[in-house]
């Protein structure tokens, strides 16, 4: 049984993968809230990335998985923005990471083979009107991935997702309604928007030993978006 540690698995995209681990695993979720929590088979840990110091005096020894969700969907004009939101996007993106990796170091090494999974987005990839500040964050995330996995293989895998929109709470402005919600599927070669399970299964590969010998990579899971063209 893996000792499997998410942070920020309260709503969304977590909880989808918090549910997808339960079974199997020792999982702890390391959030805000734990409401959404209670009737899962998980221990919870009060934790806010953009502030706390995570305590690993109550975690295990030895951590075999570490998955990273919290993130933000910042997107306006680049002249309206302000450093203050560059600051913001990257302190919950990346740099909340990576002191919750530095912390959990011992923890990762002390496993036979650990493995880490970090979000981008793919606007990462693509250049998309709007999403500068965000766009920022994600790619000093998959910069980082790519570093850190090469520097601790072959102790510690490192992979990062990078999804297109998804149904979550965070995205709900995006898809409150039909009319936003078709022209969101349209913008996809596959013709639909993200769902939660669609995250969540790929990360629970990425963290399984069925994934032991890839490192390193950048998963889109995104519908085709940063791929394919969309025909008609």
């Amino acid at each position: 049984m893996k000792n499997i540690l998410l942070i920020g698995g309260s709503y969304g995209i977590g909880l989808a993968i918090a549910k997808e681990l339960q079974q199997g695993n020792n999982v702890f979720v390391a959030s805000r809230t734990n409401e959404e929590l209670t009737n899962l088979n998980v221990t919870h840990i009060p934790f806010d990335a953009s502030t706390d110091i995570l305590d690993v005096s109550k975690l295990p020894a030895v951590i075999d998985g570490l998955i990273y969700c919290p993130g933000s969907i910042n997107l306006r004009p680049f002249k309206a923005l302000k450093i203050d939101a560059f600051e913001t996007d990257l302190q919950i993106n990346f740099i909340g990471a990576v002191k919750v990796i530095q912390s959990l170091l011992p923890n990762l090494t002390a496993s036979n083979q650990s493995s880490i999974v970090l979000f981008s987005s793919v606007a990462a990839s693509m250049g998309m009107p709007f999403h500068t500040s965000v766009a920022a964050a994600k790619g000093a995330i998959e910069g980082f991935a790519k570093a850190l996995a090469a520097e601790y293989a072959p102790k510690i895998r490192v992979n990062v997702i990078a999804p297109s929109l998804t149904d979550t709470p965070l995205a709900d402005k995006f898809l409150n309604n039909d009319e936003k919600k078709e022209k969101s599927s349209l913008r996809h070669p596959l013709k639909r928007f993200g769902t939660t399970d669609d995250i969540a299964q790929m990360a629970n590969f990425l963290i399984s030993d069925k994934s032991s010998w890839i490192s390193g990579q950048i998963f889109h899971v995104d519908g085709g978006m940063s791929t394919l063209l969309v025909n008609g």
